[in-house]
C-alpha cells in the first residue's frame, strides 16, 4: 500500500508518477554529484590505502620470517657442518696413531732391506776377477821354445799345470760365491714381498689421509659460505632440509607401524597378567601396559643413542666424560636386552593362548581336538619378531631427530608461503575495491547521463574549450587545477 500510495503522489496514473520519481531522483543525483563522487572515490582510497597497508605489514613479517628461517637453516648446518668436521679430524687422528705412529721405524726398516737387497744384487752381479799381473810373465815364460830340451819341457809343463789349476780353482771358488750369493737373495725373497705389502699399506694410509682431506676442504669451503650468509646455500640446504624431512616422515611412519605389530603382539598377553577387565580411564589397564613397555624401550634407544653421541638432543648426556656415558650404554643396553627379552616371552604367552582359545572353540562347537602340524614354526616367529622389535625401534631416535630438526624449517617454509599468499589476496582486494569505486562512479553518472549532457552542451555553447576541461575534469578525476589552468 505504501508503494502504490507514493506512486499516486503526482498523478492517479501509475506510470506518470513513476516518471516524476524518476526525474526528481536523477535531479537530486545530480545535484549530489560531486558530493557522491567525493564519497565513493574517498571510500575506494581508503580501503585501498588500509589494505596496501596491511599487505605491506603482512610482507614484512614474511620478510622477517624468511630471515628466521634463513638464520635457522644456516645455524643448522653451521652446526652440522662443525660435528663433520671435527668427527673426520678424530678419524684422522686415529688413522695417524694407528698406522703411521711406527712409520719412522718403518721408514728405517724399509731403508735397511732396500741397502742389504741393493748391496747382495751388486755383490751377484760382479763379473770375475781379473788374472794377476804374473800370469803375464809366467805365459812369456811358458812360450819359450823347448828345442827337445827334455828339463825344460818338464818344467814348462809343470808351470801349465800350476797355471791351469789356479785358474780352475779361482773358477771354482767365483761359482761357489756366486751361488751363495743367490741362494741369499732367493731366501730374501719374502723379505722382498713383505716390502711391497707394507709400501702397499703405506700407500693405502696415504690415500685415505688425502680422501679425508679433499673432503675436509669441501666441508670447509661449505662452512665459510655458511659462515658468509650466501643467499645460494640457504636455498640449497632448505631444499635438503625439505628432502629430509619427508624422508624422515616416512621412516617414523614405518616405526609407528612396527610400534603398532608390537603392541599387538604383547597386548593379549598383558590382559592377562594385569588384568582384562580393569580400566584406566577409557583404556584398558592392558593396553596401556603395553604402551608404556613400547614407550620404554623407545626411550631407552633414544638414551643409547645418545650415549653413543649418534644424536644430539640431549647435550647433557653428550656432555659427560668417556667412562659415565659407557656405564650409561652398559645400563641402557641390559634394559633394552631385559625389555625384549619380556616381549619375546609375552609372544610366546600369546600364542598359547590362541591355543588355548581355539581348543575351548573346538570343544564348545564338539568338533575333535585337532593337534596341527608344524606349530612351534609361528610360535618362534612370534618369539622372534617380540625380541627384535624393540632393537628395531632403539633406532627410531635417528630419524626422529632429523624430522625434528627438519620440522622447524618446514613449517617456517609453509608460514612464508602462506603469508605470501594472504599478502597477495590483501593486495588483490584492495585493487578490486579500487576498480569498483570507479565502476559505481561510472554508473552513477550513467544515471545522470542527461542532466550531464545538458550541461555539457550549455557549456559548450559559452565557452567550447573550458567546456571540454570540465568534461574531461568529471570524467577524469586525475586532472588537478594546473592542468585546468
Amino acid at each position: 500500500m505504501a508503494m502504490q500510495d507514493l506512486l499516486q503522489v503526482w498523478s492517479n496514473s501509475p506510470g506518470v508518477s513513476a516518471a516524476v520519481w524518476l526525474a526528481i531522483i536523477v535531479v537530486v543525483l545530480y545535484l549530489g554529484r560531486t558530493p557522491s563522487h567525493q564519497l565513493i572515490r574517498s571510500t575506494s582510497h581508503g580501503l585501498r590505502a588500509s589494505l596496501r597497508l596491511v599487505a605491506r605489514s603482512v610482507g614484512k613479517m614474511e620478510e622477517r620470517l624468511n630471515q628466521s628461517n634463513k638464520a635457522v637453516v644456516l645455524s643448522i648446518a653451521r652446526e652440522a657442518t662443525e660435528r663433520g668436521v671435527e668427527s673426520e679430524f678424530f678419524r684422522i687422528n686415529a688413522l695417524v696413531e694407528r698406522d703411521l705412529s711406527g712409520y719412522p721405524a718403518l721408514h728405517r726398516k724399509i731403508s735397511d732391506v732396500i741397502e742389504r737387497i741393493e748391496s747382495d744384487f751388486h755383490n751377484a752381479s760382479e763379473a770375475p776377477a781379473a788374472p794377476p799381473a804374473w800370469l803375464d810373465a809366467v805365459e812369456a815364460i811358458a812360450n819359450i821354445p823347448r828345442n827337445g830340451d827334455v828339463t825344460a819341457s818338464r818344467i814348462l809343463d809343470n808351470i801349465e799345470k800350476t797355471i791351469k789349476s789356479a785358474h780352475n780353482e779361482t773358477q771354482q771358488a767365483y761359482k761357489k760365491s756366486s751361488a751363495e750369493r743367490h741362494r741369499l737373495l732367493k731366501q730374501m725373497l719374502p723379505s722382498w714381498r713383505n716390502l711391497s705389502t707394507t709400501i702397499d699399506q703405506v700407500k693405502g694410509t696415504i690415500s685415505g689421509l688425502e680422501e679425508r682431506s679433499r673432503f675436509i676442504d669441501e666441508q670447509m669451503q661449505i662452512y665459510q659460505r655458511i659462515r658468509a650468509n650466501e643467499d645460494s646455500i640457504a636455498r640449497t640446504l632448505t631444499s635438503s632440509s625439505l628432502t629430509q624431512f619427508f624422508i624422515a616422515g616416512l621412516v617414523l611412519l614405518i616405526a609407528i607401524l612396527g610400534s603398532v605389530i608390537n603392541f599387538q603382539l604383547i597386548a593379549l598377553p598383558m590382559s592377562e597378567m594385569v588384568g582384562g577387565t580393569s580400566q584406566l580411564g577409557p583404556m584398558r589397564t592392558a593396553d596401556v601396559a603395553a604402551l608404556v613397555i613400547i614407550m620404554v624401550e623407545m626411550a631407552m634407544g633414544l638414551f643409547l643413542m645418545e650415549s653413543l653421541r649418534i644424536t644430539h638432543m640431549f647435550p647433557i648426556i653428550g656432555n659427560m666424560n668417556d667412562a659415565m656415558r659407557k656405564r650409561m650404554v652398559i645400563v641402557t643396553f641390559v634394559i633394552l636386552a631385559a625389555l625384549a627379552t619380556v616381549e619375546a616371552s609375552l609372544a610366546y604367552m600369546r600364542d598359547l593362548l590362541a591355543l588355548d582359545r581355539e581348543a575351548i572353540m573346538q570343544s564348545l562347537s564338539g568338533s575333535q581336538l585337532v593337534e596341527a602340524q608344524f606349530r612351534w614354526i609361528p610360535s618362534v616367529g612370534q618369539m622372534m619378531m617380540g625380541f627384535i622389535l624393540p632393537f628395531a625401534l632403539a633406532f627410531v631416535a635417528i630419524p626422529l631427530e632429523s624430522f625434528i630438526h627438519a620440522l622447524r624449517t618446514a613449517l617456517g617454509v609453509i608460514a612464508a608461503v602462506l603469508l605470501r599468499l594472504i599478502t597477495f589476496v590483501i593486495r588483490l582486494v584492495g585493487n578490486v575495491i579500487y576498480h569498483t569505486g570507479k565502476v559505481f562512479i561510472a554508473a552513477y553518472d550513467l544515471i545522470i547521463m542527461l542532466p550531464l549532457r545538458v550541461e555539457q552542451l550549455t557549456r559548450t555553447r559559452h565557452n567550447p574549450n573550458k567546456a571540454v576541461l570540465n568534461t574531461r575534469s568529471r570524467t577524469e578525476p586525475g586532472l588537478n587545477k594546473e592542468t585546468l589552468s
